[in-house]
C-alpha cells in the first residue's frame, strides 16, 4: 500500500528526528517472536474467559448435549478454514495490521481507514475495558463475598491499573509481553487440563447421566441452530490476532503457518474435552442454572479448593488481555505510518524498539471506555461491523488472486475454503441483522462516521498551516516524552 498524505499530521519534525538514533541499529520493529510465541498469542488471545465462565450459550440454543459437541466440533473446523485464508494473506502481504493491511492492499485507502476508525474508537479499547473489568471482578469477588459483588468503583479502578500494568510491561520490552503471554497461556491450558482430568474421573465414576441420551431435546429450529454457531464462533474469537504482528514474527513464512496449524486445533480439542468434562459433572439443567460454569464444577468437584477456579479465570483474563494489548497496538501504528493517524503513533523508542505512543494511546482509549456504563452494548455494535470487515478480507483474497494473479504466494489455498468461509460471514451478519436489528444499524452509523473524518484527516490536503504547526509540536513533544523517533525503513 501506497502512503497516503499525512493525517491532520505532524510528521515533518519527526521525520528528522531519525538522524538522533543509533546509527549502529536501526530503528524498527525487532522479529522477537519464535513459533512458541506465535503459539501462545492466537492461543492466549482465543481462550479468554468465555470458555469457563458461559458454555452453556451453545447448549442453550442447540437443546441437547451430543448436538452442543458437534456445534464447538464444526466452530473449531471454520475458525481454522479462516485462519488458513488469513495465513495466505499474511504470508503474501507481511506487513502487521491485519485486516487493516489486507483490505489497504486489495481495495485501497478508504475501507481500511473505516476498519481502523472502528477498532480504534470501539473495537480495541471496549475489548480491552471489558476484560480488564472480568479480571477485576474475578480477583475481588473473594475479597466481597456478599451478593452484591464487588464495588463498581474499586472494579474500574483495579481494571484500570490491570491495564496500566500491562501497557507498561508492553512498552518496556517485546520480550518481557510475549514471557507474560507464555506464562499466562500455559496458566490457563493447565486449569482447563486440570477440568478435563477431573471431568474424565468422574465419568468414570458416576452414572454419566448426561451421556445417557446425548441427542435428546435436540434443536430442530433453524434459527437457534443458527444462534448456537453464533455462540460458539464468538468463544473461537481471536485467532486472526498473530496477523497484527507478522513483522515482529521470526520468519513469518513458516512460523505464520505454523502457529495457526498447532494453536486452532489444540483450542478445539481443548475445549471439546472441557465440555464433556463439565457435562460429566453438571447435568444440562446445572449447566443452564449457573452463572459461571468452572466455578460451579469446581465447587461440586474441589470442595475447599474451590476458591482456585476464580484464580484460573482471572489468569485467563489478564493473558487474554495482554495478548490484546500487545497486538492492537500494532494497528495503531501501521494505520499511522501509513497516514491514517497522526504520525506520532508512527514511532519507535529508541531504546526499548517498541511502538510506546501507540502502546500508551490505546492505553488512553481504554481507561476512557472504564469510564462507560454502555460498553457491552458498544461492543455488541462492533461485532457485526467486525464480521463484515473479515468478510471483506476474504473477499480481498479472492479479488487479489484475479487482480495478481501472480503475487509471491508461499500458502495458497485452494478457492474452497476462502468461499466456504465467505458463506459462513454471510449467516453471521443475517442472523443478527434479523435478531437485532437496532444494533446491527448502530454498528453501521459507527462505520459511517469515519467517512468524514477520512476527508478531513486523509483527503484534505491544503489543512491550514496554523494547524499542522500545532500538530508538528505536538508530535515533537510526544518524541521527546516516549523517545521515539520514526521508524528507519532500512533493512538490517
Amino acid at each position: 500500500m501506497t502512503k497516503t498524505n499525512n493525517l491532520m499530521n505532524g510528521t515533518r519534525s519527526s521525520d528528522n528526528s531519525d538522524s538522533s538514533s543509533d546509527s549502529g541499529s536501526a530503528i524498527k520493529l525487532k522479529k522477537e517472536l519464535g513459533l512458541h510465541n506465535g503459539v501462545a498469542i492466537i492461543v492466549g488471545v482465543i481462550i479468554g474467559s468465555g470458555i469457563f465462565i458461559s458454555p452453556k450459550g451453545v447448549l442453550l440454543e442447540s437443546g441437547s448435549v451430543g448436538l452442543s459437541l458437534i456445534v464447538w466440533l464444526i466452530c473449531g473446523l471454520i475458525s481454522l478454514v479462516g485462519a488458513i485464508c488469513y495465513a495466505e494473506l499474511g504470508t503474501m502481504i507481511v506487513k502487521s495490521g491485519s485486516d487493516y493491511a489486507y483490505i489497504g492492499e486489495a481495495f485501497g485507502h478508504l475501507p481500511a481507514f473505516l476498519y481502523l476508525w472502528v477498532a480504534l474508537v470501539v473495537i480495541i479499547p471496549c475489548g480491552n475495558a471489558i476484560g480488564a473489568l472480568t479480571f477485576a471482578a474475578y480477583v475481588l469477588e473473594p475479597v466481597f463475598p456478599c451478593d452484591g459483588g464487588p464495588p463498581e468503583t474499586a472494579m474500574r479502578l483495579l481494571a484500570a491499573l490491570c491495564i496500566t500494568i500491562l501497557t507498561y510491561v508492553n512498552c518496556k520490552n517485546v520480550k518481557s509481553a510475549a514471557l507474560i503471554q507464555d506464562i499466562f497461556t500455559a496458566t490457563k491450558i493447565i486449569a482447563l487440563v486440570m477440568i478435563i482430568i477431573i471431568g474424565f474421573v468422574f465419568m468414570f465414576k458416576s452414572d454419566r447421566e448426561s451421556f445417557q441420551e446425548p441427542f435428546e431435546n435436540s434443536t430442530t429450529s433453524p434459527g437457534k441452530f443458527a444462534l448456537a454457531f453464533y455462540s460458539g464462533l464468538y468463544s473461537y474469537a481471536g485467532w486472526n490476532y498473530l496477523n497484527f504482528v507478522t513483522e515482529e514474527l521470526k520468519d513469518p513464512y513458516k512460523n505464520l503457518p505454523r502457529a495457526i496449524g498447532i494453536s486452532i486445533p489444540l483450542v478445539t480439542i481443548i475445549y471439546l474435552l472441557a465440555n464433556v468434562a463439565y457435562f460429566a459433572v453438571l447435568t444440562p439443567a446445572a449447566m443452564l442454572a449457573s452463572n459461571a460454569t468452572a466455578v460451579t464444577f469446581a465447587e461440586r468437584t474441589l470442595g475447599v479448593m474451590s476458591w482456585i477456579m476464580p484464580v484460573f479465570v482471572a489468569c485467563s483474563t489478564f493473558g487474554g488481555l495482554n495478548g490484546a494489548i500487545f497486538t492492537s497496538a500494532r494497528l495503531f501504528f501501521v494505520g499511522a505510518r501509513e497516514g491514517h493517524l497522526p504520525g506520532f503513533l508512527a514511532t519507535i523508542n529508541i531504546n526499548n524498539f517498541t511502538p510506546t505512543p501507540s502502546l500508551a494511546f490505546g492505553c488512553l482509549m481504554s481507561l476512557v471506555y472504564l469510564t462507560s456504563t454502555d460498553i457491552y452494548a458498544l461492543i455488541n455494535y462492533a461485532s457485526f461491523v467486525e464480521t463484515g470487515f473479515i468478510a471483506i478480507s476474504i473477499c480481498g483474497l479472492l479479488y487479489m488472486r484475479y487482480t495478481h494473479p501472480n503475487a509471491p504466494r508461499p500458502i495458497k489455498v485452494h478457492l474452497v475454503f476462502p468461499i466456504f468461509f465467505l458463506i459462513i460471514c454471510a449467516f453471521l451478519l443475517i442472523v443478527p441483522l434479523m435478531d437485532s436489528p437496532k444494533e446491527c444499524f448502530m454498528g453501521m452509523i459507527v462505520v459511517a462516521s469515519g467517512i468524514p473524518v477520512y476527508i478531513l484527516g486523509v483527503c484534505w490536503e491544503k489543512k491550514p498551516k496554523s494547524f499542522l504547526s500545532i500538530c508538528d509540536k505536538f508530535s515533537v513533544m510526544t518524541q521527546k516524552i516516549f523517545v521515539s523517533v520514526r521508524e528507519e525503513l532500512k533493512e538490517d
